[in-house]
């Protein structure tokens, strides 16, 4: 039965029972009284959700509070073991995948190391595989029960009808790479559990915006700075975040050459990357056979001697100079979105942490226009190394809200139909 607008019966009930596992998860505990007001819904129908998700295993009691001389008012709140997501952050080091229930406590991790073909599809594609495997073994967690994998990588990432998911990645190597069906292949997944792919600031960013330190904010920019850089746009606009190719952007003509092929791109200068060529290039010398991470530890250590020795010229003239890289950069940001809160996060950009920000901050005033650069803060974002893991997960969460708490019964065909608008609604909140 359809009323005037379109809209089914059963489009109405899975709406309800979204507002009120929505509010439940990110206000709760709540009593039904409370959720009245906090949904819209009338107490009768917050009566018959509240029975049905409870029925489902979806809602659990959580105690009660005093009522104004009535009874006691039972408060409710999303049971944590009622569905399990997998968070997987395909990095610049190494392919992090982690389990979560419900309210995105972690279960369990693994990791797998890139080495020298770290960005191989099918290795990538391996790690996650037996990933997934080894997460769900580890905490017992039945894999025909996850409500979704959610995946971030780098590039840009096109969903399309036909294939799934396809990345872009063009300063990896990869060229319209089928990924979700790759991972189909050989998946030890049931068909019904869904992939659910995106751009790694993307995530980084979703994960901020709802847990983090862009909780509040109606325009923030978040920055992922690993071993190069990428930025994820949230404005009113574009509630649910955009990621955008920042590190591509040109800040110097004829300049250095970024691994994209192009000269002069932000990320030939300011990502870990180049800053540990750089530091090479001036005499530097990290570790033999260490990885980005440790290099750029050996490196900071350099230019900050801990014992009050003498610093290196070199490590310290690098970074000071990639502070002003980085500032510029922002400055851009600064003055074509002008954001309320700029956080950076990824890897490099926690290493190089506190301590860096005050000189990112003077190069990003300098550089931007005075009236923009006066509203906007600029801080680490608060979600720590996990941040991309934690708001790839977001994704199939998203996507089961969206579905009124109800797992798809058939394997899905083409990109997920509802997910994004819970991106949005939630992303200004």
């Amino acid at each position: 039965m359809a009323e005037r607008n379109g809209r089914t019966v059963r489009d109405l009930r899975r709406a309800n029972r979204t507002a009120v596992l929505q509010r439940l998860y990110f206000d709760g505990p709540l009593s039904r009284f409370e959720l009245g007001p906090a949904t819209g819904l009338s107490s009768g129908s917050v009566s018959n959700v509240v029975a049905d998700l409870v029925a489902d295993g979806l809602v659990e009691e959580a105690g009660s509070v005093d009522s104004d001389g009535g009874r006691p008012r039972t408060l409710l709140r999303v049971a944590p073991g009622s569905g399990h997501m997998i968070g997987v952050d395909v990095g610049e080091t190494r392919v992090r995948i982690e389990l979560f229930d419900l309210t995105l406590t972690e279960l369990a991790r693994a990791e797998r190391p890139l080495g020298q073909r770290r960005y191989d599809v099918d290795v990538i594609a391996g790690h996650i595989r037996d990933g997934v495997a080894e997460v769900t073994e580890s905490a017992g967690v039945d894999p025909g029960r996850l409500l979704g994998v959610g995946i971030g990588v780098p590039g840009i990432v096109e969903h399309t009808p036909e294939r799934g998911a396809v990345v872009h990645g063009q300063t990896i190597g990869w060229d319209a790479v089928p990924l979700e069906e790759l991972l189909r292949a050989g998946s030890p997944l049931p068909d019904t559990v869904r992939y659910f792919i995106d751009n790694g600031a993307r995530t980084l960013g979703q994960a901020e915006m709802w847990f983090g330190g862009g909780r509040g904010a109606r325009n923030a920019v978040v920055v992922l700075f690993g071993s190069g850089v990428g930025a994820c746009l949230v404005t009113p606009e574009v509630e649910h975040g955009r990621a955008v190719e920042w590190g591509h952007l040109t800040v110097r003509v004829r300049g250095r050459r970024c691994r994209c092929g192009a000269l002069g791109c932000l990320e030939a200068y300011a990502g870990a990357e180049s800053l540990l060529e750089r530091w090479r290039e001036e005499g530097g010398r990290p570790p033999e056979d260490a990885d980005e991470e440790t290099a750029l530890t050996a490196m900071l250590a350099a230019a900050y001697p801990a014992d009050g020795g003498t610093a290196d010229p070199a490590a310290l003239a690098v970074l000071e100079e990639t502070a002003e890289y980085l500032g510029a950069g922002l400055s851009d940001l600064i003055n074509l979105f002008q954001p309320e809160r700029i956080l950076i996060g990824g890897w490099a950009g926690l290493q190089l942490g506190a301590g860096f920000l005050p000189a990112v901050r003077r190069h990003a005033a300098a550089y931007a226009l005075r009236h923009p650069a006066e509203q906007v803060t600029i801080d680490l974002g608060r979600l720590g190394p996990d941040a991309v893991t934690v708001g790839a997960a977001i994704l199939p969460l998203a996507d089961f809200f969206a579905r009124g708490g109800r797992r798809p019964e058939v394997p899905p065909e083409g990109p997920a139909p509802a997910w994004r608008t819970v991106l949005e609604e939630r992303a200004t909140r």
